[in-house]
């Protein structure tokens, strides 16, 4: 409460009317320190977050995908390049120049998801946009929880099916893991594409992955 100073000498009302409000500079620091810890939390829990991702599954391991990789990755069977496809590797080798520059590098990609698409029923122009939303085509591509290659692919899948020193950034050790692990999320989400996108990046239920999937699909690998 104001109280009126009727002194005539100012020196008398000192410490009358004196507030016990913090000063600027105590304001600031207690504002920082309380940013700092906010920041700490945060920063403590992201690291776990990808502790968990790099050493751990995003979910727990289904066995009938193990398997279905371990199949793969053992299936020697030759897969012939002289197929029926000159049209579309022209067409598609000419969309994927700006970010892949070296034609040699871009016809090794598009012959390994033709193949590795059809292999097991997906559209290569499906793999196409999965590919541009995870790794733009880079295949030497590393994510902050350490998935690798141009799907983005966990490496403890190699551990699981017991091949742990096959490359993931091989060109087509790569695509066959993705294609084989998106076609079974397909077949178990019954031709739900979005739910199946939503699983294969570990977000089952939301929109954002499958809509940038569906968005590369619509505006740049759409089939002609």
């Amino acid at each position: 409460m104001y109280r009126p100073c009727n002194s005539k000498r100012p020196e008398n009302c000192v410490g009358l009317n004196r507030q016990t409000i913090p000063s600027k500079n105590v304001k600031i620091n207690y504002l920082f320190g309380l940013l700092f810890c906010i920041l700490l939390t945060f920063t403590a829990t992201i690291q776990a977050d990808g502790l968990r991702l790099a050493n751990g599954y995003r979910t727990a391991v289904d066995e009938k995908l193990k398997n279905l990789l371990i199949e793969a990755i053992e299936d020697t069977s030759g897969f012939t390049d002289r197929f029926d496809a000159e049209v579309w590797l022209l067409d598609m080798s000419t969309r994927m120049a700006k970010q892949v520059p070296d034609p040699q590098e871009r016809m090794e990609i598009l012959k390994n998801v033709h193949r590795e698409a059809s292999r097991v029923d997906l559209q290569p122009e499906l793999v196409l946009s999965v590919i541009q939303v995870e790794s733009n085509f880079d295949n030497y591509a590393i994510s902050w929880v350490g998935a690798r290659g141009l799907m983005q692919i966990m490496p403890f899948w190699l551990q699981e099916i017991g091949h742990p020193n096959d490359n993931l950034f091989d060109i087509k050790t790569n695509l066959r893991f993705g294609c084989t692990i998106l076609s079974y999320y397909l077949k178990i989400e019954k031709g739900n594409l979005f739910r199946a996108l939503g699983r294969y990046n570990g977000s089952l239920g939301k929109a954002h992955y499958p809509n940038k999937v569906f968005n590369a699909m619509s505006r740049k690998w759409y089939k002609q």
